[in-house]
């Protein structure tokens, strides 16, 4: 008899300890992110491999990806200079997308002759993060201060304006052809920037505070509906 008292009392604090946990998990930890793409998860290209899209992350219509393949390797073809887009989702701890690009970049190329005439672009669906690395004859066509500017202006631009990859890819890709084609550099995209009227929707920091908000209620909701019976029992005890 005292054992089944015993485990009765216990039970309620299993509740509890069960209910606080789910709470955590769901309302504080959320739901287990993705897995970081890794660099031994990429395939294995090498110079004058036939792939010039490797959309890990999953963003880029096929329709995209096929016309971004015909005009990279047209460029290849008539120049001999190789462009690769790369997109991955999300980065190891330490990581960043340049010494990524970096790393995938000596992966694929690892010698001096493979690097020298290749140009691979990598960009972070996570945080949007992107980089541009290119072999020494590449950057003597594309030097380091275009290549900035197709990566933190024309590839950009569509990113900012609603996560447009598609767009954001074919037109950092129609810069990249033209300068390395030996035509004129087209520029970055002009920014038309146009008044907004006052958002009525909630700032990504009032949605955090409400959310913090609902999870105490929560939380105060399980442990008074566990709390609540447990006392009302022990209280029904001592008067029997």
């Amino acid at each position: 008899m005292y054992q089944i008292m015993r485990d009765i009392a216990c039970r309620p604090w299993q509740t509890l300890l069960l209910s606080l946990l789910f709470c955590l998990q769901v309302f504080v930890l959320g739901a287990s992110p993705a897995a970081a793409t890794s660099l031994y998860e990429m395939p294995s290209l090498a110079a004058g491999s036939s792939t010039w899209v490797v959309d890990e992350g999953e963003v880029l219509s096929r329709l995209t990806e096929g016309n971004l393949s015909e005009q990279l390797s047209q460029l290849a073809d008539t120049t001999g200079q190789e462009v690769r887009l790369v997109t991955i989702h999300r980065l190891d701890y330490g990581e960043t997308v340049e010494t990524f690009a970096e790393k995938l970049f000596e992966s694929w190329y690892p010698t001096a002759d493979a690097q020298t005439n290749q140009a691979l672009l990598v960009l972070d669906t996570v945080t949007n993060n992107a980089a541009l690395h290119t072999g020494v004859e590449t950057k003597s066509i594309l030097p380091d201060d275009l290549a900035t500017s197709v990566v933190s202006e024309t590839l950009m631009a569509p990113l900012r304006d609603g996560n447009r990859y598609n767009q954001a890819f074919l037109d950092a890709s129609d810069r990249l052809v033209a300068v390395l084609s030996g035509e004129p550099d087209p520029g970055p995209p002009e920014i038309v920037v146009t008044e907004q009227a006052e958002s009525t929707f909630a700032s990504r920091e009032e949605t955090e505070e409400s959310k913090g908000i609902s999870t105490i209620w929560v939380i105060g909701l399980l442990l008074a509906a566990t709390i609540i019976p447990m006392a009302t029992y022990y209280f029904y005890q001592g008067f029997s």
